[in-house]
């Protein structure tokens, strides 16, 4: 069985951890041996979160070297630049267009790179990167905590594999009480630039 390395980036309270999860189940749904670990900075809420997920016939570690990730996904610009050591120059990236200032930013002490510069820094280093307005997908179906599930959605679709496990694997994972505003949040994602 091939070898799959995924890299999720993001601020704590996006859903990182959900969204390894998600991967995970997928994984494992399709019939691999999937394996995730999740790195959480001091601060959960508003702290950096790093998820390796891996599928293959045998996973031995649950974590990914750098310059391995096959799919690197970022659910903000700055975290998504800080990890980039894990990127090469077959990795594609799906970029969720949002930006939350750091502590350090709010405060005046630093200043937010420039959004077109992490762009470029990832259209540079890696095979190929997409852009999804996940965020703002999912504040217009009401709910901005769904943008990971319209994430999910477009990775299923650069991945491959039957949307159908994918979309049981959202359904499954979440909450009852969100199942149908998720499954509707993967299906927008699965249907972005189509």
């Amino acid at each position: 069985m091939q070898t799959t390395r995924f890299l999720i980036t993001g601020v704590g309270g996006q859903g990182t951890i959900l969204a390894s999860d998600v991967l995970a189940e997928v994984g494992l749904r399709l019939g691999y041996d999937a394996k995730k670990s999740d790195i959480l900075g001091l601060a959960v809420r508003g702290g950096s979160v790093v998820s390796h997920i891996i599928w293959s016939g045998k996973v031995r570690a649950p974590m990914i070297d750098e310059g391995s990730a096959d799919y690197y996904i970022s659910f903000e610009w700055l975290e998504g630049l800080r990890r980039m050591a894990y990127t090469n120059p077959d990795t594609v990236i799906l970029a969720n267009d949002w930006r939350i200032d750091p502590v350090a930013v709010s405060s005046g002490q630093a200043e937010y790179p420039a959004v077109e510069g992490i762009r470029n820094t990832m259209r540079e280093r890696c095979a190929a990167l997409h852009v999804l307005p996940a965020t703002p997908m999912a504040v217009d179906m009401g709910n901005a905590r769904v943008f990971n599930s319209i994430i999910m959605g477009k990775l299923s679709l650069l991945v491959g594999g039957d949307g159908d496990v994918w979309r049981s694997a959202v359904a499954d994972t979440v909450a009852p009480k969100v199942r149908d505003l998720n499954v509707r949040a993967f299906d927008a994602g699965r249907s972005f630039g189509l």
